[in-house]
């Protein structure tokens, strides 16, 4: 299993001796994207796959973990990695996922529930900006003053800076937690 990790989707796709588990590889990875319908697939093609009870078993509760993470439902995904035997998300995983799950619904979600995340996407946007407006016309009135037009210009350059910062040192942090999981992948395997 270690070692099809590490392989490519199109590798895994071609792998013809274990295709169970590379096919719950590949739902496990759909799933990590949010794309339900390309995991529940997988899934189902890796249960065809399978050649006993005890594997067809461990897939369905890989496939539910997965499918619950796809979808969203951060309370059926703590219950899932439990009986899975992982580690459950912390609390603030299934928090963010929940928020996730309100700005980007899945795709079997409802009409009003995408608009109901398009309107909250819009209103964090609006207050973003109003919070880095705020800021610069706050300092600005403390030097002296600064004309409305130039505050919105400079709340919206404050805000660029702080969303590349945050992803800069967001990036770098997911690198460190990749590389120590391959680690630890590594020793696993020995």
């Amino acid at each position: 299993m270690q070692q099809l990790e590490s392989k490519s989707d199109e590798e895994l796709e071609a792998e013809t001796r274990y295709k169970a588990a590379a096919q719950a590889i590949l739902g496990y990875r759909a799933a990590e994207r949010y794309d339900a319908k390309a995991a529940r697939a997988h899934f189902q093609k890796a249960l065809a796959a399978s050649r006993g009870a005890q594997e067809r078993a461990g897939i369905r509760k890989m496939a539910d973990a997965s499918l619950a993470l796809a979808e969203r439902r951060a309370d059926d995904l703590k219950r899932a990695t439990e009986r899975l035997g992982v580690e459950a998300p912390t609390n603030r995983q299934l928090l963010s996922l929940r928020f996730v799950g309100l700005v980007a619904p899945p795709a079997s979600a409802g009409i009003l529930a995408r608009i109901r995340g398009i309107v909250i996407a819009i209103v964090l946007v609006v207050g973003i900006l109003a919070i880095g407006f705020g800021i610069v016309y706050g300092v600005a009135q403390i030097f002296g003053g600064m004309s409305i037009d130039l505050s919105i210009f400079w709340g919206l350059v404050l805000v660029a800076i702080v969303i590349g910062v945050l992803a800069f040192f967001g990036r770098r942090r997911q690198k460190r937690a990749k590389a120590s999981r391959a680690e630890q992948l590594a020793s696993g395997s020995r």
